[in-house]
This record gives C-alpha cells, sequence and structure tokens, in this order.
C-alpha cells in the first residue's frame, strides 16, 4: 500500500487539534469575557492589574477600570483605522499602558506584534515591516529610534505616554467612548505575532491567535490551581508569551489579579510578594541565580501564603534547582514551551510529596520539565517522525490547542516545523513513566546547538550541569567550537566567582566528572554570559571566543 503524503495544510492542520479532547473554553474571545466580568458586580470590583513603576510608584485597576480602560483604547485604535485583522507593533516596556493597549487590540479582533527595544536596529527595523505593521505605539523614549526604520514607509508611529503631565494621549484616550464588547467568537483571530530569538537570519514570526492563547490560560490555570482568588506576579518581559500568557492571560482568564513589575529588582521581589500577597510568580532560571546571589529572606513571603514559583523558558540545572528550593524553601514547579506553542506546554505537577519532587527534579542528570498539559500531547520523535521509547533520546515534538497557526510567511520554515504532522520544536530529549503511567519528560539541549565531537553528538545542558558544580564558577556554559582535530571541541565561558580561580583547577574538576569527548578543554573567563532578553543562552555568539584553539590537538593526560 501507498504511502499517503499529506500537505503542509494538513500536516498544521493536524498539529493544531486534539481528535480525543475537544476544546472547551470559558468564551469564544476575550471580549466575550470582559462583557461577562461586567455582568458581574462581585468580580467588575475586583482588582486585575495592580503596576509598579522602577521607583515603586503603585497604580491599581479594578477588571471594570481596567476594560473600561482598554474599550476606550480600542475606540482610539479604530479612529485610526485600526479594523479586525490588522497589525499593531508595540514598542514599550513593562507597564500597565502596554497591557491596556493588549487588550484594546484584541477587542477589535486585531494582533499585537510587541518590540523588544533591547534588540538592534536591524532587527527591529524587519519585524516591523516583516509584519505589515499599520501603525506603532511607541513610548517616547523610543521614538528617536523608531522614526529610523519608518521613513519613507505608511507605518505611523504614535506616542503614547501617559505618565507625563498634559499628556495629550493620556488626554484623548479620556475623552473617547467605550468600544462596544463583541460577543461574536474570535478564537480565529491573529493576536499576536512574536518574532523568535534566532542565533543566525532573520527570526521568524510565530503567529498565534485567541483561541491559542485561552487554550493556553485554560490549561495552565487548572494545572496551578489558579482561581479569581489568585494574585499572580509579573517580572519577566511582556514582550515575551511568558509574561503575556503566563501573568496576564492566564489570571485575566480566570478572573484573579496581577502584579505587574517595571523591572526584576532582586531586593523588592519577596519584599513585594508580602506587600501584595502574591501566590505565584513565574521566573527563568536566571533570576534564580541572581535572588541566589542576594541577601534575601523567603520567610516573610512563605508565611504570607506564597505558593509556588513557575520556572522554564530557558535552562534550567539540578543544581540551581537544588540550591534555589534548599535556600528559600520555594517549589519550584518546572516546565517547558516555546513561542510556538503559546507558552508552556508541560509542568511537573505541583502537588507531588517532597520525596518525588526531589526524585523528578533532581534524579535523571536533568531537571524533569514535566507532564504535558491538557491542551496538547508530547513525544519523543527519531529524524524520521517515529516515537522512540523510554530514555531514548530524540527531537521533542508538540500536537495540541496552544499550537502556533504558523510562522508568519515562511514557507520553509512552516515545512520543517511541520514535516511530520507535529510541531518539531527543535529541543532534544528523552521521557520515563512514573508508577501511574504519567510520561515525565526531559530536555537535553537545542539539536542546532548539540556539539558534534568527531561524529558524536553531545548535549549541552549535561555538560553545563557539571560546570555549574565546579569550583570558581559563579556561572558558565559550554561552547562548541570548531575544530580542526574533531570538527567541533568542546569549551567552557565561566564567570568566575573571585580573581584567584584557575582555570586548570575547573578543567581537572570537569576531567573527574565526564568522559574527556565530553569535557571541557579549554576555559575563556568573562564578566557576561550571551543570553536572550528571555534568559536563553545564545551559545553561537559566543563560538569566536575560542578561535585561537581551532587549530589545537586536546590530548587526555
Amino acid at each position: 500500500m501507498d504511502k499517503i503524503e499529506y500537505s503542509l495544510t494538513e500536516k498544521i492542520a493536524h498539529a493544531r487539534t486534539l481528535d480525543d479532547s475537544p476544546l472547551r473554553l470559558k468564551a469564544d474571545s476575550l471580549s466575550c469575557l470582559m462583557h461577562a466580568y461586567l455582568q458581574d458586580t462581585q468580580q467588575a470590583s475586583s482588582p486585575f492589574l495592580i503596576y509598579y513603576d522602577e521607583f515603586s510608584n503603585r497604580k491599581h485597576y479594578t477588571y471594570a477600570e481596567f476594560i473600561s480602560e482598554a474599550r476606550k483604547t480600542a475606540s482610539y485604535l479604530m479612529q485610526c483605522g485600526i479594523t479586525k485583522g490588522d497589525t499593531i507593533a508595540i514598542a514599550a516596556h513593562n507597564h500597565s499602558d502596554t497591557i491596556v493597549q493588549y487588550f484594546a487590540a484584541w477587542i477589535l479582533g486585531a494582533c499585537i506584534v510587541p518590540l523588544n527595544m533591547t534588540e538592534d536596529d536591524s532587527r527591529l527595523s524587519y519585524i516591523i515591516h516583516n509584519s505589515l505593521s499599520k501603525i506603532i505605539l511607541c513610548r517616547s523614549e523610543y521614538s528617536d529610534r523608531i522614526s529610523q526604520f519608518i521613513k519613507d514607509s505608511h507605518v505611523v508611529s504614535i506616542e503614547v505616554d501617559t505618565d507625563k503631565k498634559d499628556s495629550l494621549y493620556a488626554h484623548t484616550i479620556n475623552s473617547m467612548p467605550e468600544s462596544v464588547l463583541s460577543l461574536e467568537s474570535m478564537l480565529d483571530c491573529e493576536s499576536l505575532i512574536v518574532y523568535t530569538s534566532g542565533t543566525t537570519g532573520n527570526p521568524k514570526g510565530v503567529v498565534l491567535n485567541q483561541q491559542q492563547m485561552l487554550a493556553d490560560a485554560d490549561s495552565i490555570s487548572s494545572w496551578h490551581h489558579i482561581t479569581n482568588m489568585t494574585k499572580m506576579m509579573c517580572v519577566l518581559p511582556i514582550h515575551h508569551v511568558n509574561g503575556c500568557i503566563v501573568t496576564h492571560i492566564t489570571p485575566f482568564y480566570v478572573g484573579a489579579s496581577v502584579v505587574l513589575n517595571r523591572k526584576f529588582q532582586s531586593n523588592t521581589f519577596f519584599e513585594r510578594i508580602v506587600q501584595e500577597h502574591v501566590h505565584i510568580v513565574s521566573v527563568v532560571p536566571t533570576l534564580l541565580a541572581f535572588l541566589l546571589e542576594s541577601d534575601c529572606d523567603s520567610d516573610a513571603a512563605i508565611n504570607s501564603g506564597f505558593s509556588h514559583i513557575i520556572c522554564g523558558a530557558g535552562p534550567l540545572t539540578c543544581e540551581l534547582a537544588h540550591a534555589f528550593e534548599k535556600r528559600f524553601s520555594i517549589p519550584i514547579i518546572h516546565g517547558y514551551g516555546l513561542s510556538e506553542t503559546t507558552c508552556y506546554s508541560c509542568f511537573i505537577p505541583s502537588d507531588l510529596s517532597k520525596e518525588e519532587h526531589i526524585h523528578w527534579m533532581q534524579s535523571f542528570g536533568f531537571p524533569s520539565i514535566g507532564i504535558p498539559l491538557p491542551c496538547n500531547l508530547m513525544e519523543i520523535h527519531d529524524i524520521h517522525g517515529n516515537p522512540l521509547p523510554e530514555h531514548q533520546r530524540g527531537e521533542i515534538v508538540i500536537r495540541g490547542y496552544n499550537v502556533m497557526k504558523e510562522y508568519y510567511n515562511s514557507l520553509e520554515a512552516n515545512e520543517q516545523a511541520f514535516s511530520h504532522g507535529w510541531f518539531r520544536s527543535g529541543d532534544e530529549g528523552f521521557w520515563v513513566k512514573d508508577a501511574h503511567n504519567n510520561p515525565y519528560f526531559f530536555i537535553t539541549g537545542r539539536l542546532k546547538e548539540l556539539i558534534i565531537r568527531g561524529g558524536v553528538n553531545l548535549a549541552p545542558l549535561e555538560i553545563d550541569e557539571v560546570i555549574a558544580g565546579a569550583p570558581g564558577v559563579k556561572a558558565g556554559i559550554c561552547v562548541g567550537f570548531v575544530n580542526d582535530f574533531y570538527g567541533e571541541e568542546v569549551g567552557a565561558l565561566i564567570i568566575p566567582s573571585h580573581k584567584e580561580v584557575k582555570a586548570e583547577d575547573i578543567l581537572h574538576y570537569c576531567f573527574q566528572k565526564l568522559p574527556f569527548s565530553k569535557a571541557p578543554k579549554c576555559i575563556v573567563f568573562t564578566d557576561n554570559l550571551p543570553v536572550t532578553s528571555t534568559g536563553k543562552y545564545q551559545r553561537n555568539k559566543a563560538k569566536h571566543l575560542f578561535a585561537e584553539y581551532q587549530g589545537k590537538q586536546f590530548k587526555k593526560l
């Protein structure tokens, strides 16, 4: 019998559904949710958004106040010519105004393109024009940069500060009528185009719609027992799906509240949790390391009802997880996902016993990323799209209601990502069953970042784990660099904990813990590790630092 070949459209459609689990959401759009909340007097008067700026000034919105502001902003966007299906770029940072603008666009069925203003000019320019953004909502501090990108273009930039006295934008918004909240389904309306942080070439635009956002929020809220009585806190950038989906869409979906911070600050982290009675915070591993370095005390936060920390969006080592949980007595609910799967696809359970939690976080060389969320399935596949058994490493693939609509205007990228009817993550991992037949997944590294030494694939995170435990290492990662003898060789980029740290001591430690083939052969000391704004290591950006070792043959001592 001939093998059936499916079109790309059919493969993508398959990757975005679950045959045996129909999608059931609270509402057919964010507009419908807003309408429902306004009909509930208690919910309307409940707090939704609390914002702290960099000077700790506090702004507070009830659900009714926030929805009113979003509706007025939606009317303003309509006055600017925005209609359903249009795309709006936002040049901003963590601010209550930015969240209002997101929701205003979604009321209209429009799509937001969040700009990460820490990116370089060429990338920002590419995103603005590639996304076909109709307007840019821009905070004044970014106006000069943005104006460079849109000269002689159709794109209109609008300053949107409300903090300034006599702000024309604030005055205009306040004078606008509240837009009508449509009760029609907008599940298929594109809502976000998030550009991925690729290491080479132009970034890819991940297209998400309202259904995918709500589906992921539904699963995240049920997994973490988030209800209308829960208060979350956001310390991550809201231009990324983690800050947007986990700590804004998710609490809004269940009628909970969120404390938004302009920036993460170690010295106010636990203090603010206590002050605002926060239950859950979502972070990346980098922030766990910052908290460990600080002189913070978590006792008051725990006593105030703080539940746990959600952690993902970057490589978490067993050592860092153990050190954090031992120091602060706060459980880390580790998870995994990508922009392409809206945000999270799996978590370890939040209700495990202490012994089980430690087992899955410490016993396999990598902390488990957990069990698939109800909105999606996960498997480990070989290069031909065949599922692999327990313990065998392959590519993490995902299929479900939270899988992106597509990469924007990129046929080649879509064909590669959906080649077998699942979304191919590009991440290597494996899975292990528990006593109840639940599959616990693990990530071992990026497939494209695998170090290929003498034809043998080496997983970076496995080597990172050892480097992190070496004497004198404050932080460090392994880097695969070009080598004339093995194709690639293993080096270590390290931030030393003090000035007297010796490279040979670190190398000796690694040689004791790893086979010679996997162990770092040379060390480059640095003040900073290359990371994206969400804490993901960019190993490929450090390859050039090891150029002097290209012609060296390292021999076992």
